[in-house]
């Protein structure tokens, strides 16, 4: 035999180990500390040597830059003095340091039939409940009679199903720190861990240990092992086992008695009551009832019910078996059924269609039953799955395509009593993205052409509208949602997709010019707003709009200075879509500017030329707006040309009079299309050439030549 030699650390351990049960018990009688214990300590300005400080399983305490101090059998003065001297050497100031037990713990391990074995950490008062509790309860199949509790190398057995029942505590061991708790497994579980229900124990006979009890199995409630008494027959221990199932064949019964197999027709005794078909069984003897085999039915009256059903099989049928009558006793559509597509197979091969749906919620009005005939059958198929995108789930002729922009576009199941909204919804509805004012609907003819349509959902949905404006769906219809066109600076093959007839162009003196879709409901301060506004350099006054709808091509011009001035909607033409925006620059070539919309100013000014002039302007707005009067200037002959409207005229305008006095009655009325003419000291003979005009007409025919201009 060979000896084996402990090390100097394992004897340590082994010393340690056995010094701290001898003191547990006296630990907890005298109040010494122990293993568990959790001591409160205070040093004032040092936040680490402040709190709770618990006692690990060897009754040592973990103190910062000290280390294990053992704490094992001491009282708590003679802690806090050990403890003080341990700090002292790290610390300077240690005499208002204190420490007090904060509670008593036991640590107590927990083994064997438990959920989560191992030590627990419990308080003072704590029993076997308790640290049963903490080991996570107990596992299906614990002998709970004949738990162990084992102390200082010795077991004690108690019993803890007793205490249970009646909830005598003298009847468990009070716990001590490191104490251990067994819980042993019950000999009925076996030798292999499985999972099962406590309660099955007693459910799989009464003689498990008997030798000479009766095994009964097969299709019984409760196969198992019985005990024999005498008198018994096969239908008192078929009782005994809980009865056959469902499933049993009762006409194909095996019974062995002293090795010898013997039939028993349980449906012929039952029907004749003649004991004398019951064979004898003993001690020992063994029961079987097989399960009934499948058998295939047939004959003159049978009716055939197939899918989702709960019962499918062969039926038989009378005279007065109705479709319904059979229906039900195949246990019913199953919650999978396609109540609406239910077929009739007839045994000529022919097939007909019932729609079981519609038959329950209209009655007997307008659906009749199918008259049902011996070798037909009842075909329930199965619900479509939406989640399923194969085409083989539905035939064409009954499919409607969803394309574009929906939640869950593909091929839809389509009935009669469906709309648009129903089909719309049924694919997820439309997606922030799409186009749903431009709808568009393919309708297939039967002599091979296609008519389109469109539908503008955005606009039923917000003002509403006839129910026949909705378009009528059929199978066979394509429906695509066309996707909102991108940012045309982002990606021009995106925004290409728009239709033209619902685009609308923007030109010109604008931040994002482009071709952009357009609602009837929205204006021109919408569109350009989409446009991003105006530039900084953009002629308010003279927006142009191509109106391409009309009959006759029609530009208006839009003074949307104007319209911010006075606010007047009047002034915003109706746009709509297809339609032309350009929004030109300032500083364009004068030539741009129509001669009815601006006064040339001319002669001796600052900047002469064609200036826009407006109603809100007066003379002295358009010689300033032109640079002023020159230093040679004749001031007090500007001579003002009207050509605009009424009748031709012209007068002279003396400025430097008009500046004397201040008189706006003398200031003359100058319109879009009239001439000012400023003339010059240096010209010879003005007067003259004045005077030579004896009427305004001639001089109007001068200035006519600069009209065509």
């Amino acid at each position: 035999m060979r000896a084996f030699r402990l090390t100097r650390g394992a004897l340590r351990i082994v010393f340690a180990a056995l010094l701290i049960v001898a003191f547990s018990a006296t630990a907890e009688a005298e109040g010494l500390l122990g293993p568990g214990d959790v001591l409160s300590l205070s040093l004032p300005g040092e936040e680490g040597v402040t709190g709770a400080f618990p006692l690990d399983d060897q009754s040592r305490v973990i103190l910062p830059e000290i280390g294990h101090v053992n704490l094992l059998g001491l009282s708590i003065e003679q802690a806090k003095t050990k403890l003080s001297e341990a700090l002292s050497k790290v610390y300077r100031n240690t005499e208002s340091f204190d420490a007090t037990l904060k509670e008593h713990r036991k640590l107590v391990t927990v083994l064997g039939y438990v959920r989560q074995p191992g030590t627990v950490d419990l308080s003072g008062d704590a029993g076997v409940q308790e640290a049963v509790t903490a080991a996570g309860g107990l596992v299906p199949g614990a002998q709970l009679d004949r738990m162990q509790l084992r102390r200082d190398g010795r077991n004690e057995t108690f019993n803890f199903k007793k205490y249970l029942d009646t909830g005598d505590t003298t009847l468990i061991p009070a716990l001590r720190t490191m104490d251990t708790v067994f819980v042993p497994a019950s000999p009925l579980t076996g030798n292999v861990q499985v999972e099962f229900d406590a309660r099955t124990l007693t459910e799989g006979g009464d003689a498990a240990e008997n030798k000479t009890g009766v095994k009964i199995f097969g299709e019984v409630r409760s196969p198992g092992a019985y005990g024999y008494a005498d008198g018994q027959s096969v239908v008192d221990l078929i009782m005994r086992a809980g009865g056959v199932t469902r499933y049993a064949a009762v006409e194909q019964i095996r019974v062995i008695t002293n090795g010898e197999p013997q039939p028993f027709n349980l449906k012929l005794y039952l029907d004749t009551g003649d004991t004398s078909t019951i064979p004898s069984v003993g001690p020992g003897s063994t029961i079987f009832v097989p399960i009934e085999t499948v058998g295939v039915k047939k004959g003159s009256r049978i009716v055939y019910v197939m899918g989702e059903v709960f019962k499918p099989g062969a039926f038989e049928v009378q005279d007065e078996t109705s479709f319904l009558d059979v229906l039900a006793n195949s246990g019913g559509p199953t919650r999978f059924a396609d109540t609406k597509r239910v077929r009739i197979l007839r045994k000529n091969g022919t097939a007909e269609p019932f729609d079981l749906a519609m038959y329950s919620e209209v009655g007997g009005s307008g659906v009749a039953l199918p008259q049902l005939f011996p070798g037909d059958s009842i075909f329930v198929p199965e619900k479509l799955d939406l989640n399923e995108k194969s085409w083989l789930k539905v035939a064409p002729s009954r499919a409607v395509h969803v394309m574009g922009q929906v939640a869950k576009p593909g091929r839809f199941e389509w009935s009669d009593e469906m709309t648009f909204m129903d089909l719309l919804a049924h694919a997820g509805g439309p997606t922030p993205r799409a186009d749903i004012g431009a709808i568009q609907i393919a309708m297939p003819s039967g002599d091979g052409t296609v008519r389109s349509v469109r539908f503008n959902l955005d606009e039923y949905l917000k003002n509403g509208g006839n129910v026949s404006d909705v378009p009528t769906i059929m199978a066979g219809y394509t429906i695509m949602v066309p996707e909102l066109p991108w940012d045309p600076k982002d990606n021009k093959s995106q925004w290409m997709r728009q239709p033209a007839e619902r685009s609308l162009y923007v030109f010109g003196a604008v931040k994002a010019p482009g071709r952009y879709a357009f609602d009837p409901s929205l204006n021109l301060l919408d569109i350009l707003s989409a446009a991003d506004g105006p530039t900084a350099s953009a002629d308010l006054h003279s927006i142009r709009i191509n109106h391409r709808g009309e009959e006759k091509t029609r530009v208006s011009t839009v003074d949307l200075e104007l319209y911010f001035r006075t606010g007047d909607e009047m002034l915003l033409p109706d746009v709509k879509p297809g339609d032309a925006v350009y929004v030109p620059e300032r500083g364009r070539e004068w030539i741009d500017k129509s001669k009815e919309r601006t006064v040339r100013v001319l002669g001796s000014i600052g900047k002469p030329g064609r200036y826009v002039f407006s109603d809100e302007m007066t003379i002295l707005d358009l010689l300033a707006e032109a640079g002023g009067p020159t230093g040679t200037a004749l001031q007090d002959k500007i001579l003002v040309v009207n050509l605009s409207c009424c009748r031709d005229q012209a007068r002279t305008f003396d400025l430097i009079d008009f500046a004397k006095s201040g008189d706006v009655r003398k200031l003359p009325l100058v319109r879009p299309g009239d001439t000012v003419y400023v003339p010059d000291k240096s010209q010879d003979n003005w007067t003259r050439f004045t005077g030579f005009v004896k009427d305004a007409g001639q001089l109007l025919a001068l200035f006519a030549l600069a009209g065509v201009l």
